[in-house]
């Protein structure tokens, strides 16, 4: 039940923002968008695969447990549900924010999280591009907070619906009306919120790493309004993986451990290669 209910909202949301994106695009589509549909919906299918045959939904399979056996911080402070619901849900949201920083920051996991951030272009298929090893490294960083704090199993499908479906919509090549777009972002974050995210130039890429809340880049100063270049000239992508030939899937999985890499977050505007 819960990977149908989880799959049918995702569907909902992907379905959703395709057609807008369709009926009020942003920006103009790179030339050879099939292939980077096909390359992208590929990796998503491998994800699933790989989840089914290791983790799978251990966030979930992990609430149910605590809350079997009485695991967690909340089974001991004694809040209402609601009190509980709300702060788990934040608390999640606030740790994946912690976790984009991080892959951003650490060399090692920057070369499994630069797949995603090698897309030529952004739309709602790079909501779904993220290499099967971060996928596997996300779900169970999530399932350890999940025991620490004993979440409800119900707070963590909530979680994880919204988490999939925001990450299809801060990917989407939608054009919001710039006032709605200003006020959303006061609360989550939206397509030209995160489209800075994916700029080639780095200070611009080490910033707006909320997924749902906006929150949070607010209160840790990595907000950041707009590209130098603004929102239809900002280029996507990475300055050291520009060949649509370095981008197929195959390529994709093996790019972690191929030996040019960027180190994202140096503190400064540089772009360093390991060696080509």
């Amino acid at each position: 039940m819960e990977a149908a209910l989880r799959l049918g909202i995702f569907l909902g949301v992907f379905v959703t923002v395709a057609i807008l994106e369709i009926v009020l695009p942003k920006r103009d589509k790179a030339a050879g968008w099939q292939g980077r549909w096909l390359t992208n919906i590929g990796i998503l299918s491998i994800n699933i695969v790989v989840q089914r045959l290791t983790v799978g939904a251990a966030a979930f399979a992990t609430a149910v447990y605590a809350q079997e056996h009485g695991w967690g911080l909340f089974g001991y402070l004694g809040w209402p549900w609601w009190l509980e619901a709300a702060a788990g849900f934040i608390i999640l949201d606030f740790a994946i924010y912690l976790q984009h920083v991080m892959s951003h920051a650490l060399p090692a996991f920057w070369r499994l999280h630069q797949v995603h951030h090698a897309d030529l272009d952004v739309d709602l298929t790079t909501g779904i591009r993220f290499h099967p090893l971060e996928i596997v490294i996300s779900m169970i960083y999530k399932a350890a907070l999940v025991a620490a704090l004993g979440i409800d199993p119900w707070v963590v499908i909530a979680f994880e619906a919204v988490l999939n479906g925001a990450a299809v919509f801060t990917h989407g090549n939608i054009a919001l009306p710039e006032k709605l777009d200003r006020y959303l972002r006061y609360v989550v974050c939206t397509p030209d919120m995160h489209r800075v995210h994916h700029s080639t130039i780095i200070h611009e890429t080490n910033s707006n790493y909320g997924f749902f809340l906006s929150v949070w880049d607010r209160l840790c100063g990595t907000m950041l309004h707009a590209p130098s270049k603004g929102q239809l000239g900002v280029q996507l992508g990475l300055e050291e993986w520009r060949s649509p030939a370095q981008l197929g899937l195959p390529r994709l999985l093996l790019m972690p451990f191929r030996e040019r890499a960027r180190q994202a977050n140096d503190g400064g505007d540089e772009m360093r290669a390991v060696k080509d």
